[in-house]
């Protein structure tokens, strides 16, 4: 019995133990919980409840140069009802109030709106979803309405938003003003002015906001403040005028459909500040409907034709091989270079013209002509020239996606015994629209290369932080007096009877530029695959040129045409003169009127007594009524005038000191 009793306190003594040590396991792992890890579930528990959402900020608005909206940011509010937050007093006084508001802003009936909040009510809704996409002027008049002015905690009111970037010109020059957006993984596509200046200017800076976990996976704003305040960005002020976006987008529309054309881009610049004043890329759909699909102008490089025969004629002036009046033998509009044929668009030639002549007719032999025959013993001592003037260089334009020139050096892949040839007329060089435009803006310039700008400055608010001014490229691209010839030779171009461009001639209104017609896809064994570039580029008015301009259409439709006089010149000619039209005209005002001996004496009156310092009151009588207004108010008095006319009479005589004087009446007859 001993031992049984024995026993039985062993057992009871290990179990005690076992308690024991299980109860000391307990504590340590509230101790564990409580003091080592009490932190990290207790933010877990609050990721699960509460959690920092990121508060995007108002990306700055673009404008163009004269304060029209090309891209602003708009608010769009969210508005919701939490219907557990309302007593039961302010519910039933106040929902048939605030469904009437809702109903009339809204347009739905108010039962809609009683219902709703009704249903909400009896779910124990916490985020019931009353209005969505609601702008600004609209949300600050909810916010207002009967019951939601007491605030979320009171009357129930939450709202959410976020920004919608809008576009007023809609889908004009849409790749020019462009976006910027960022995908998931925080990629950023950067396109166009909006794209190009977002980081720097417009995107602005994030704000935090704590939000607290509710039913079915929604979040709700906790308090009514931010922890971190977004940081607005700030406005960019382009260079692009709307008026004449608006004309270079639609003659080159209807020019578009006219021939059926693939593609097309025209810029129009500012002589002499380089700014871009209307840029527009139109693609043709499969439906043969014409938008914005690329920024052809920018990104599209590819080989100008016929208006690069500027750049050879501008390397052979300054090189001195030849002038404007060297005589060129056409050949019959054949020009053999090894075991290729330079061709002239007129079957026969030109016969033997001079250099000048030659520019004006485009032909393509003479040029071959002129760059191989003085060229080919020192093929480097023309591209030399050419990347003297900056032809090989991008821009360097904000804008993503510049393409890039190609100027081939001999010894270069691709460059061959027959490249001198046929880089005379523009082929085996490629450059973009607004590249090419930047050069002949230069000899529009008297030879000053600038940079094409698109944006003109940096405002918050009202206030301007940055200017931008316009940037020197080269300041010379050649002498002066190649400049002064080829100015000329531009001219010739339209204005002479037998020049490509002569059709666009108008005696009231004068252009110079360059007419291009050039051949694409032609190592295509198939003659239907053979297509053209057709392009007019230059400048206006002639002799003082506020602006330069390109116009480049791809693959017209053969049957309709397609040479750059008759596809891309018209367009040209409708911009320059409709653009014209629409600018200020500064007059002068003739001085050589005849003067009036009256009136010379009345100002010499009014000079004689402003240059006196005065502590009394003068005497005016015999003066204009204007000029002793003027006196009399520098000097600190009220002053009432009587009639029209010179001064007759003065309420307050001659000497009375100023300071007992605060009004006169003056009478004019």
């Amino acid at each position: 019995m001993a031992i049984t009793e024995k026993n039985i306190m062993n057992r009871l003594y290990l179990i005690a133990g076992a308690l024991f040590i299980f109860s000391m396991g307990i504590v340590f792992k509230l101790v564990d919980i409580q003091m080592v890890k009490g932190n990290d579930y207790k933010e877990l528990a609050l990721n699960k409840t509460e959690k920092m959402f990121t508060i995007e900020p108002n990306r700055g608005n673009l404008y163009s140069h004269d304060g029209s909206l090309l891209a602003a940011s708009v608010p769009k509010y969210e508005i919701r009802f939490d219907a557990k937050t309302v007593s039961d007093e302010n519910f039933e006084k106040y929902v048939p109030a605030l469904s009437d508001s809702l109903a009339h802003l809204f347009k739905k009936p108010s039962s809609y709106y009683r219902q709703l909040f009704r249903k909400a009510r009896a779910n124990g809704n916490r985020y019931k979803l009353i209005a969505r996409n609601v702008d600004y002027l609209d949300y600050v008049k909810v916010k207002q309405f009967p019951l939601f002015e007491l605030g979320p905690y009171k009357g129930g009111f939450i709202e959410t938003h976020k920004v919608v970037r809008e576009y007023p010109l809609g889908k004009m020059a849409a790749r020019s003003i462009g976006y910027e957006r960022v995908d998931e993984n925080g990629y950023y596509t950067r396109v166009g002015m909006d794209g190009a200046f977002g980081e720097l200017y417009l995107r602005g800076k994030e704000g935090k906001r704590l939000k607290q976990k509710i039913a079915k996976g929604q979040w709700k704003p906790v308090g009514l403040d931010n922890i971190v305040e977004p940081q607005d960005g700030r406005d960019v002020v382009s260079t692009i005028d709307i008026n004449i976006q608006d004309i270079a987008h639609y003659a080159l529309l209807e020019q578009l459909e006219k021939y059926k054309a693939d593609h097309g881009s025209v810029v129009v610049m500012e002589t002499k500040t380089g700014e871009i004043k209307a840029i527009s890329n139109l693609g043709r759909t499969s439906e043969g409907k014409y938008y914005e699909k690329l920024n052809y102008a920018v990104g599209e490089s590819h080989e100008p034709g016929s208006t690069f025969k500027l750049m050879s004629l501008i390397a052979a002036l300054e090189d001195k091989v030849v002038d404007t009046s060297s005589v060129f033998d056409t050949e019959k509009g054949r020009y053999k270079v090894y075991d290729r044929v330079v061709r002239d668009s007129r079957w026969g030639g030109y016969g033997k013209i001079s250099l000048a002549k030659a520019f004006a007719l485009s032909s393509n032999t003479a040029f071959a002509k002129l760059i191989h025959e003085n060229y080919k013993e020192k093929p480097e001592r023309f591209v030399d020239r050419l990347m003297n003037m900056n032809l090989h260089n991008e821009l360097g334009l904000p804008i993503v996606g510049e393409g890039k020139p190609v100027i081939r050096y001999p010894g270069d892949k691709g460059w061959s015994g027959i490249s001198l040839a046929w880089m005379s007329h523009g082929y085996e060089v490629s450059m973009t629209p607004l590249q090419t435009l930047a050069f002949y803006n230069a000899i529009a310039n008297d030879g000053m290369f600038i940079k094409p700008k698109l944006i003109k400055s940096v405002k918050d608010g009202n206030k301007v932080i940055k200017a931008f001014d316009k940037e020197v490229i080269n300041p010379s691209i050649c002498s002066k007096e190649t400049v002064k010839q080829v100015q000329q030779l531009l001219k010739d171009v339209v204005e002479k009877d037998f020049g490509t461009g002569h059709d666009l001639y108008s005696p009231e209104f004068s252009m110079a530029g360059k007419t291009g017609t050039c051949q694409k896809n032609y190592v295509a064994k198939d003659p239907d695959k053979l297509a053209y570039i057709s392009s007019f580029v230059g400048y206006f008015p002639a002799d003082n040129p506020k602006y330069s301009c390109i116009v480049v259409i791809h693959e017209p439709d053969k049957s309709v045409g397609y040479y750059g006089a008759d596809v891309s010149g018209p367009v040209f000619k409708s911009m320059a003169q409709k653009i014209h039209t629409i600018s200020p005209v500064v007059d002068e005002v003739d001085d050589d009127m005849p003067k009036s001996e009256e009136l010379e004496k009345d100002y010499q009156q009014y000079y004689a007594k402003v240059r006196k310092e005065y502590n009394q009151v003068p005497n005016v009588k015999g003066m204009c009524g204007m000029d002793a207004i003027s006196l009399l108010e520098n000097l600190g008095l009220q002053v009432e005038i009587r009639g029209n006319g010179k001064v007759k009479n003065q309420s307050v005589e001659q000497g009375t000191a100023l300071n007992k004087v605060t009004k006169i009446v003056l009478e004019l007859s």
